[in-house]
């Protein structure tokens, strides 16, 4: 598919204007991705509730939410961010290892479609609010299917050593219990084994055993709605090969179709990595031992955390190299840690002190994940729609840091 990511001269434009950092998003990217997304089910009955763990702004929330998307939440701060950009609570997935009592209470006093539940003990806590309220919940039981996503270990979820969910041996009892509760509706189950996945295959061995775990269900007299089979469909950061939405969606609807259960997915990178880039400037450049630059940037940890959390790659662009012969470049942060890398020896003509230097695939955890290291403002936020651009969010500034402090 054709991406709209947004062009060098166009960032370069709105970089002089916002100052730097700056992350902006493509309108036409993310609705292009969005439809691509939704699409590859077909006729198949599914619905997508948008991850926003992956990009939580409000206008990105609100765009998704246009284009119908439901979302995924995964805390009581982006259950709120969901209901300000106009989402009802029938369109919340709430999902999350560690939801607080309060959090709890909130989903179920507001009614969000469906809790994602992590635990017996989470169900039963549920149950407690519920019935204190006169309501009755709707959860999913999350299922942890002990398969291995082939992705980075710090972003695989099913494996049997990790936090998420029940282990598969456990799940049929801990359903049977659930189902005794009064409180408490058992309409779902839901599978997540990581975030970046490289293949259909492990969302596929990781759907046998839970379709096989529903229809068991079924036969005792449980009849589920859904399965929600999560998200993690992984993009290309490199430029090589990324997996196919239409071979993941069919892998998805054959393992699903023998139930006739609704389908829930959950991107988010998907739908939002490719559509944002962070731009920033060059404020020093400096000869590195045994050859080769340092090209220091404005950015840095403290706005784009993959490269030094994951080891992430992430496209470097300058967007208007000057001339000379490419050298080796070593593109860095102003973070006082040396993981404060965003690329290592990446070939460019040497940039200048002023130049800006494009991160590309960078909407999805980027702004989310951007923290105040270093008393680092957090950047601001432009969104490209049509013709036009606005910023939507404002830069922060040393005042709103320290607002909160005494």
């Amino acid at each position: 598919m054709a991406d709209q990511p947004a062009a060098p001269s166009l960032l370069a434009r709105i970089a002089r204007r916002t100052g730097t950092p700056v992350y902006v998003y493509s309108a036409a990217a993310i609705a292009e991705r969005y439809a691509a997304f939704t699409a590859a089910f077909g006729g198949y009955p599914h619905r997508v509730h948008y991850a926003l763990k992956a990009n939580s702004t409000l206008a990105v929330v609100r765009l998704v939410r246009a284009l119908g998307g439901g979302v995924d939440a995964n805390s009581g701060g982006e259950i709120d961010v969901a209901l300000r950009a106009g989402c009802e609570p029938r369109d919340i997935v709430f999902t999350g290892v560690g939801k607080t009592p309060a959090e709890l209470e909130q989903a179920v006093g507001i009614g969000v479609h469906v809790i994602n539940a992590e635990s017996l003990g989470e169900i039963e806590r549920i149950d407690r609010l519920a019935r204190a309220s006169g309501r009755r919940a709707a959860v999913a039981l999350r299922v942890n299917p002990d398969v291995a996503a082939g992705t980075h270990p710090h972003i695989a979820t099913g494996g049997r050593t990790h936090k998420f969910g029940v282990p598969l041996g456990a799940a049929a009892d801990t359903c049977r219990r659930a189902l005794a509760l009064d409180g408490v509706r058992l309409c779902g189950l839901h599978v997540h084994v990581g975030s970046q996945l490289g293949s259909s295959e492990p969302i596929r061995e990781a759907l046998g055993p839970i379709t096989a775990l529903a229809a068991d269900l079924a036969r005792e007299g449980c009849p589920l709605q859904h399965l929600d089979v999560g998200g993690g469909l992984g993009i290309s950061y490199d430029g090589s090969d990324a997996p196919s939405v239409t071979e993941y969606a069919r892998a998805v609807i054959d393992a699903v179709r023998p139930t006739g259960l609704r389908v829930i997915a959950e991107p988010g990178r998907w739908i939002v990595g490719p559509a944002g880039t962070l731009v920033a400037s060059v404020v020093d450049v400096k000869d590195r031992a045994g050859g080769g630059r340092f090209v220091v940037l404005d950015a840095g940890m403290s706005e784009l955390l993959r490269p030094a959390l994951y080891g992430a790659f992430h496209r470097l662009e300058p967007l208007e190299p000057g001339p000379g012969t490419p050298v080796a470049c070593d593109v860095v942060g102003p973070i006082c840690e040396t993981s404060d890398v965003f690329g290592a020896e990446r070939l460019m003509p040497v940039p200048a002190v002023g130049d800006f230097i494009a991160i590309r695939d960078a909407g999805a955890y980027g702004a989310v994940m951007a923290s105040n290291y270093n008393r680092h403002p957090l950047p601001a936020e432009v969104l490209i729609d049509g013709d036009g651009w606005r910023v939507i969010r404002r830069r922060q500034t040393v005042d709103d840091m320290v607002g909160l402090e005494s």
